[in-house]
């Protein structure tokens, strides 16, 4: 939601009823809405010129303004002030004859419809019947319709006409969080504007204007935290805000904050991150159990540790980061201490780990054992070698080097001692589990060694084995036969008639499919091909240089035998005598073996030797 500058607390409805601060501090003024400069500027520049549209699509996350948005912009369009203003602007400066009501939804000319609710072309119908009187007091007739994505296909449909060209005196305005299902036929006939979120350091001033206004003390920490769980939502931040008035009995710190949004001490966050990255697994488990036992939640826990890694990258590479308003002193010291330690091969597949076990952890039934494990995969794989230095391994035959390690063996009776070694380059110590001792991971931070730089001799490639089909095929015409074995007449027809065939090898085709093929061909008939030879096909498609179908050259063939026929001299005599005769078709007889053909190459008829002549 965007907000003011100087909270106004709205009237509330009924006497003393309490309002919450969401609709308590509503913006009423374009000027209010901070955030949403280029939206306004805009505006004042089509009211100004009277290039007024005829429709708004208003889009956003939830939270940002939408609905309060679309009551302002019915407000200036309406907006009249005896004497002083007569005509739609965007300097609000007083309140005017029908400003009170359209900020209430109680205007009978602006008239406010949930799409979610009233989803059919009935309630449209209702609508375009409406539009077409003119309003009763106001300048002009504005609908509003909020979530206007949950309107039927049917209603979308019999909206158009009306959108594209309502009456002089009717504007519409609609908003919605799922822009992508409104039809683009609907989009194209309103001007749109994409709320943007509220960053944390105007939500923090709103927090702070707001909580003075109400005379509640409230610490910055606590601010920063109610904004940072708000992601850019100034309703949730504001609904945040009201719940820790409600749940302190005097001021508000941060402790009540984390307390109730189930958050850890963002230092003590730190801490478990240092832990981690310095492979004190026991500790880290430790600090994670002591977070989650005065109400943390460990899928909460890993995103905040998920959070600091992306700040220490982003300090890294550009150290300008933590000098944003957002970031706080304790983050900024100690994420420019880890930024300088840690090397982003590190940092990337921390990030990657932690990114993948927070949805393990939201969907674990013990969210605390789930992220134990996340902590420890973390610890062990956040030094694993870079693809050079598993190279270096390969070549080495995976012996492990010198300063770590013993290579694997195993005991060879029972109660014998198993060891386990993964050794690293230069000086990296193995993760050993023998006979009870607990293998313990390389702290990340500490200087790691290079791996040697023999030149690397890559094992030879052995080649794959050669497949042989089960059904030899040559041609798309082989393709096409056995697809008629097969019974499957569907694939044989789509071969003769739907596939242009550019190149054509054992286990790979390349083709052009025609216009009218279906957009999943070559994957249907790559699929076939395999399930019918017992062998891998890939059909891949080409935008050109396909040769004419089987069906084509068939055709074209056939038209080649008739006008041969036709211009064979004993045809031609034959047509001369009866007039009107024609060549409908062109056969080539078969003979059986025995039988010595005459055959003309022209008629391409095989007439036998007759006993009988």
């Amino acid at each position: 939601m965007a907000f003011p500058d100087t909270p106004q607390k709205e009237k509330p409805a009924n006497g003393g009823a309490y309002r919450v601060l969401a609709r308590k501090y509503r913006p009423s003024t374009f000027e209010d809405l901070v955030g949403q400069e280029p939206m306004v500027q805009t505006l004042e520049n089509a009211f100004d010129t009277g290039r007024i549209a005829q429709a708004w699509m208003l889009t956003g996350v939830r939270g940002v303004g939408k609905t309060t948005t679309a009551r302002i912009l019915a407000r200036g369009l309406n907006y009249e002030v005896p004497g002083e203003a007569d005509k739609p602007t965007v300097r609000l400066t007083q309140e005017g004859t029908h400003c009170r009501a359209i900020m209430e939804g109680r205007h009978v000319d602006v008239i406010e419809m949930d799409a979610a609710s009233h989803t059919g072309i009935g309630d449209i119908r209702e609508i375009i019947d409406a539009s077409r009187y003119r309003p009763a007091t106001a300048r002009y007739k504005v609908y509003i319709i909020d979530e206007v994505h949950m309107l039927s296909n049917a209603a979308f449909n019999g909206l158009l006409k009306t959108l594209e060209e309502p009456p002089e005196h009717v504007k519409f305005i609609f908003a919605t969080t799922e822009i992508r299902k409104v039809p683009i036929t609907v989009l194209s006939r309103c001007q749109r504007f994409d709320l943007r979120r509220i960053d944390q350091a105007k939500l923090v001033g709103l927090l702070r204007r707001i909580s003075a206004a109400e005379n509640i003390q409230i610490s910055d920490e606590a601010l920063l935290l109610i904004a940072r769980a708000g992601e850019g939502s100034a309703r949730d931040s504001l609904s945040l805000l009201d719940q820790a008035m409600a749940r302190a009995s005097g001021p508000v710190e941060a402790g009540d904050l984390r307390q109730m949004l189930g958050l850890a001490d963002r230092a003590r966050v730190i801490d478990l991150f240092e832990h981690v990255m310095a492979g004190r697994v026991a500790e880290a488990m430790d600090e994670l159990q002591a977070q989650y036992e005065v109400g943390a939640d460990p899928a909460i826990v890993l995103t905040d540790l998920a959070d600091f890694t992306h700040l220490v990258t982003r300090v890294k590479v550009a150290p300008k980061a933590a000098d944003e308003a957002s970031v706080t002193e304790v983050e900024r010291v100690r994420g420019r201490e880890f930024a300088e330690k840690l090397s982003i091969r590190i940092l990337s597949r921390a990030w990657q780990i932690l990114l993948k076990g927070v949805q393990e952890v939201q969907a674990a039934p013990k969210p605390l054992a789930a992220a134990d494990m996340v902590l420890v995969r973390l610890a062990y794989a956040a030094d694993l070698p870079d693809p050079g230095e598993a190279l270096a391994l390969l070549r080495q035959g995976g012996a492990a080097p010198s300063g770590g390690g013993a290579p694997m063996t195993g005991g060879g009776g029972p109660g014998g001692p198993v060891a386990m070694a993964a050794g690293g380059g230069g000086g990296r110590p193995a993760l050993k589990a023998i006979a009870g001792g607990a293998p313990q991971p390389q702290p990340v931070m500490d200087a790691v060694a290079q791996a040697r730089q023999e030149p690397f001799q890559a094992p030879p490639v052995q080649a794959p084995p050669v497949q042989v089909p089960k059904v030899a095929l040559h041609s798309l015409q082989d393709c096409a036969v056995l697809a008629s074995e097969k019974r499957d007449i569907p694939m044989k027809v789509a071969i003769e008639r739907q596939m242009r065939l550019v190149k054509f090898e054992v286990g790979r085709i390349e083709i052009q499919p025609t216009e009218d093929a279906p957009p999943d061909i070559s994957g249907e008939f790559g699929r076939k091909l395999t399930e019918w030879t017992e062998m891998r096909w890939i059909v891949s498609v080409a935008k050109s240089g396909g040769r004419p179908t089987i069906h084509e050259e068939r055709e074209a063939n056939q038209a080649q035998l008739v006008s041969d026929a036709k211009s064979h001299p004993t045809v031609a005599a034959l047509l001369g005598q009866f007039p009107g005769a024609r060549v409908v078709d062109v056969r080539v007889q078969e003979v059986e073996e025995d039988v010595a053909p005459i055959i003309d190459p022209l008629l391409h008829e095989a007439v036998g030797d007759d006993d009988d002549d």
